[in-house]
């Protein structure tokens, strides 16, 4: 009788569920149903997955890895001062200070000739005290540290491997829950389910991968809960952490790197999570984690410990070895204690004496030559890999369904696994629809921009309420243009914290290449610009026809357009500068400082001929500058609108308190001087006079339009570049 497993049939307890099938094992029985993709309860046959072969092995081995980084000193304290010498259990360094010298650096190993190997089916968990390079090790293996300072060798079934090939077969889990919080646990396992698994695969294909995996993680009940954070609650800290590892491994990859995945939890939660890493590994993956100290009930789950002691290894194997390990060593552990914690006593004590740990990390190399010499005595093979290459190995997983990140069976080809599952036009979809529903359930940042730009077009409105075209009217005008211009510019700040809240979300999915860096930059710069569509019109509705400004319907739109233009040019600045700025306060400040200096040399304080020459390649740069000039020339383009007539010369003057025959008397006398008939109603100065007067004649309205349309462009891709460089997420 064969056991029948569907998803209708797994209880929704607090507990795991049973450990789900495979992709491809589901995926496989899909396409055999009648071809049908429609029913979302599909049932396997048990007996089915068992006649098919047995995932190949794969052994990852490292040897020597060797890490050092460099300490910078202030000043060495001389000897004769009461300098103390260094502690001998203390690691060791190069370039050390002697008597009176004073270094500028020091050489501190992190990682010394730590040699291992892990294999498919079985958990890796390394071990030690804080400091003793747990999370440095991770790193290594999980190429996150950069190879020019890393030394050693890292094999998978005896193959060097590349670097983008890692990325593709392998996933790794931070310490951090880095996830969204407003997202369900479902719709988080879906987008990662779209960014990694092939545009090939179906939706309904898709969707039965989340399903399966949300059982694997034991997570059916809070399937439809947000992830939560500190304003709004959502799941228990252990759903979390086993959500941020569904998230990377939604492509079932083979190699699994945790950085302390039981940190923070209490002991169910963590025995619930190291349970899904164990049937995580018995579908075919290789697990390597991190664990600061495992509780007696841990241990039954994990396969291999690694021990490490400020960078050395003081014992690797199984942890039923420990007993007879330690109890060769000298110290053996009592009956009832737990192993782990007897171990990482003995090991800080040791740490704390004069000899340090010298002592246990000789013992264990002369103890894992000896169990090394009996293993090969009575096996004759101590890696077996059924004598594939990594390539032939990585090949027949993927016929088995183990890996679908868009990957080929096919040998033969030159890119089997290929760098992305999906192109670039998918990737910015699917961010896209991500974005927009973040933004739809945090409505609180768009609410707060729009309510700024409502309430400063109503104040600009009211205060430049109907102007006229007078020589005060002139002026008053210039004073709204360059307010309103660097407004816009300023309102834009209110995006700085959009990036820097996503960044290690965005680390986290690019580093083993969830989708392209130039597919984030694309999908945000698309999403914004609903947000800033609505910005613009609301501020141009409320403020054009309030102060009266000239131009009718043609005049109101490329308002509207130089706005929209200055919102685009100002987000895109902001968003740059939160690409190289990572904190909020410092990018708030240095935001309005630039944003001033932009507004200053803009040519509304002082206009270009007078800038010093070498000041005027800042008005050149200047953001304000172009929107501002351009709302002059939409204002101020009529040849045949007036705005100084007669006796309104006098305005602004000593002259514009006299009565108006005196004004007329003087206007006669200058006409006899001048030799022109000039009148109460002569138009005396006209908009292109205006424009000529605040040295804006060297560009036209469109001109400035585009050039500050480029502007936002220019800084889109200073962006992606700050992306591409600066989030390498490696230690050098």
């Amino acid at each position: 009788m064969s056991a029948r497993i569907g998803v209708e049939d797994i209880p929704e307890t607090s507990g795991l569920a049973p450990a789900s099938p495979t992709l491809g094992e589901l995926l496989k029985y899909v396409n055999e149903v009648n071809g049908d993709e429609t029913s979302g309860h599909r049932v396997l046959e048990m007996n089915q997955m068992n006649n098919e072969p047995q995932p190949l092995p794969f052994v990852l081995a490292f040897s020597n890895l060797t890490y050092s980084v460099k300490v910078r000193n202030k000043f060495g304290i001389p000897a004769v001062l009461g300098g103390r010498n260094r502690p001998a259990a203390l690691p060791a360094m190069a370039a050390e200070p002697v008597g009176g010298e004073k270094l500028v650096s020091r050489s501190k190993i992190l990682l010394n000739e730590i040699s291992g190997q892990a294999r498919d089916g079985e958990i890796l968990a390394v071990l030690g005290a804080s400091g003793s390079g747990k999370s440095t090790l991770i790193d290594a293996l999980a190429n996150r540290i950069s190879k020019g300072s890393l030394k050693g060798n890292i094999t998978l079934n005896g193959d060097q491997l590349e670097s983008r090939l890692l990325k593709v077969i392998s996933a790794y889990v931070m310490q951090d829950d880095l996830l969204f919080p407003m997202l369900t646990v479902e719709e988080t396992l879906m987008y990662a389910a779209e960014f990694r698994l092939p545009r090939s695969l179906s939706k309904t294909k898709k969707k039965l991968r989340v399903q399966a995996l949300i059982d694997q993680l034991g997570l059916r009940n809070a399937a439809k809960t947000i992830i939560g954070d500190e304003g709004h609650r959502g799941v228990s800290g252990g759903e979390r952490r086993r959500v941020s590892i569904g998230a990377d491994i939604i492509h079932d990859p083979i190699l699994l790197f945790l950085d302390e995945p039981t940190s923070g939890l209490d002991s169910t939660s963590a025995y619930m999570v190291v349970k899904v890493l164990q049937r995580i590994a018995q579908t075919g993956s290789i697990v390597i984690m991190s664990v600061h100290q495992p509780s007696y009930r841990l241990l039954g789950l994990l396969d291999r410990l690694l021990f490490l002691s400020r960078g050395q290894t003081v014992y690797s194997g199984s942890p039923a070895n420990l007993l007879s390990f330690f109890a060769d060593f000298g110290h053996p552990i009592p009956e009832k204690e737990n192993r782990t914690e007897f171990a990482l006593d003995l090991i800080r004590d040791l740490e704390g004496s004069p000899g340090g740990t010298k002592s246990l990390v000789e013992f264990n190399k002369s103890w894992q030559l000896l169990k090394r010499s009996r293993h090969t005595q009575t096996t004759g093979n101590e890696t077996p890999t059924h004598g594939l290459s990594l390539t032939e190995a990585i090949s027949a997983s993927i016929s088995r369904g183990k890996l679908v990140s868009g990957a080929t069976s096919d040998p033969n080809r030159k890119s089997m696994v290929p760098t992305f599952a999906n192109p670039i036009w998918t990737e910015m979809m699917v961010l896209s629809r991500r974005a927009f529903k973040n933004q739809w359930r945090t409505p609180e940042l768009f609410i707060t921009r729009l309510g700024a730009v409502v309430v400063t077009g109503f104040i600009l409105a009211t205060v430049f309420w109907k102007l006229d075209d007078s020589p005060r009217g002139v002026r008053e005008r210039l004073g709204f243009f360059a307010f309103a211009m660097s407004t816009t510019f300023y309102t834009c700040a209110d995006a700085l914290p959009v990036f820097l809240h996503e960044r290690f979300i965005f680390m986290r999915e690019t580093a083993y290449n969830a989708y392209r860096r130039s597919s984030y930059v694309l999908s945000s710069s698309l999403v914004a610009i609903p947000t800033l569509i609505i910005l613009s019109l609301a501020f141009a509705v409320i403020t054009f026809w309030a102060v009266g400004l000239a131009g009718g319907g043609k005049g109101f739109l490329f308002y509207f357009a130089i706005i929209l233009a200055s919102f685009w040019a100002g987000s895109s600045f902001v968003t740059f500068l939160s690409g190289v700025i990572p904190h909020v306060m410092i990018g708030y400040v240095i935001v309005v400082a630039i944003l001033a200096y932009y507004l200053l040399f803009s040519g509304f304080f002082i206009n270009r001929d007078r800038i010093p020459d070498y000041w005027i390649w800042f008005h050149y740069i200047s953001l304000v500058k172009y929107p501002y000039e351009a709302v002059l020339h939409n204002e101020f383009q009529d040849p045949l609108r007036c705005f100084v007539r007669g006796t309104q010369i006098f305005d602004g003057s000593p002259l514009g308190i006299a009565d108006e025959d005196t004004k007329l008397r003087l206007l006669q006398s200058m006409s006899q001087t001048l030799g022109v008939n000039i009148t109460a109603g002569t138009c005396l100065t006209t908009g292109a006079d205006i424009l000529k007067q605040q040295g804006v004649n060297d560009l036209t309205k469109l001109d400035c339009l585009w050039i500050t349309i480029a502007w936002g462009f220019f800084f889109r891709i200073l962006f992606y570049f700050c992306l591409l460089i600066g989030s390498k997420n490696k230690r050098r």
